[in-house]
C-alpha cells in the first residue's frame, strides 16, 4: 500500500475532510456508501477487518463504520479488538448493520458502539450520527427530554458504553436519566426524583455498595428501589448488597429482557407497598 494514497484531502470550502474506513464484506455496500458519503468524507472501503487493520497501520481514521456480520472477523470481535488496543480505543465506531433486534443493539453498544444505524438507512440519517460523534456536543450527565408521565430511571456507570446500552434496553417504556460520575449522585437526587435507580458496584471515587447506604440516608429515598449492576454474582457480594439496603442485583452481561423484567418488577413492587401505606394512614385516621 502507498502512502500517497492517504494525502490529505479537503472539502469545497477548502477545510480538511475528515477520514472514515467503513468495513462491509459486501461490495455493492462499499459501493453505495462511498458514494452517498464521498463528497463529505474521505471513505476507506475495507472488504475485511483484516484490511481494515491493514489502513490503521498507515494512518488513524477520524471514524469507523462497520458491518456486524461479516466472515472470517465479525462486527463484535473487531470492536473488541479496537477498544482493547490504546491505540485505537478511542476511536469511534459506528455498527451499519441489518441486525435490528433489541438484543443486537444493546450488545454493540456494551462493547464501545457510538452507534447503531439500521440498514437500510438515509444517507441524512447517517450524516447525522457521523456528525454527532465527529463534532460530539458538550456531555450531559443526564438525558432530560419529556417523556410524559413514563417512570423515572436513574443509571449511574462510569463506562459510558454500558451506560448506552441500558439507556437504548430501557428509553421505550421509562424516562432514563444517565451519570457517569458517582460523586455527582447525591445533588442530581435533590434536584431529580427517580422511582428507580441503577447503580454499577464497579466506580471511581464512590462505587456502588458506597453510595447505598448515602443514597438511604435521604428522607425521599428510603424505598425507592436500587438495583446494583455487578459482576459479581457471588452469594456473599449478594448478601452484602443486600444488608446495605440494596433491592436487587443483575450481573453482567445481562440481556435487556432480564433487565426490563427486573426494573418492572421492583417499580411494581414499590407501586403496591405505596399502595398498603396510603390505606394504611387513611385507615387510622
Amino acid at each position: 500500500m502507498d502512502n500517497d494514497e492517504f494525502d490529505i484531502s479537503f472539502d469545497s470550502r477548502g477545510g480538511k475532510r475528515k477520514r472514515i474506513i467503513y468495513v462491509d464484506d459486501v461490495n455493492y455496500s462499499l459501493v453505495s456508501v462511498k458514494s452517498r458519503l464521498g463528497e463529505k468524507y474521505e471513505i476507506f472501503p475495507a472488504d475485511s477487518v483484516v484490511k481494515m487493520f491493514e489502513y490503521l497501520g498507515y494512518f488513524m481514521p477520524d471514524l469507523i463504520l462497520m458491518d456486524v456480520n461479516m466472515p472470517d472477523i465479525d462486527g463484535y470481535e473487531a470492536i473488541k479488538s479496537l477498544k482493547a488496543d490504546e491505540r485505537y480505543s478511542d476511536i469511534p465506531v459506528i455498527f451499519l448493520t441489518g441486525n435490528s433486534d433489541r438484543e443486537s443493539v444493546v450488545k454493540g453498544l456494551s462493547l464501545g458502539a457510538a452507534d447503531y444505524v439500521i440498514k437500510p438507512f438515509t444517507s441524512s440519517k447517517l450524516i447525522e450520527s457521523i456528525e454527532t460523534h465527529l463534532n460530539p456536543p458538550k456531555s450531559k450527565d443526564a438525558s432530560d427530554e419529556g417523556d410524559g408521565n413514563k417512570p423515572c430511571i436513574l443509571v449511574v456507570d462510569d463506562v459510558s458504553s454500558m451506560l448506552r446500552a441500558i439507556q437504548y434496553a430501557l428509553h421505550d417504556r421509562y424516562k432514563v436519566y444517565i451519570l457517569s460520575k458517582s460523586e455527582d449522585v447525591l445533588d442530581f437526587l435533590r434536584t431529580k426524583r427517580p422511582d428507580l435507580i441503577l447503580l454499577d458496584y464497579l466506580m471511581p471515587v464512590l462505587n456502588g455498595f458506597d453510595l447505598i447506604p448515602m443514597i438511604r440516608a435521604l428522607a425521599d429515598y428510603k424505598e425507592t428501589p436500587i438495583i446494583i449492576i455487578t459482576t459479581e454474582g457471588t452469594q456473599s457480594h449478594v448478601n452484602e448488597a443486600m444488608t446495605l439496603g440494596a433491592s436487587d442485583f443483575i450481573v453482567k452481561p445481562f440481556k435487556p429482557k432480564e433487565l426490563n423484567d427486573k426494573v418492572s418488577k421492583h417499580l411494581r413492587i414499590a407501586k403496591e407497598l405505596r399502595a398498603i401505606k396510603e390505606d394504611y394512614k387513611r385507615i387510622s385516621g
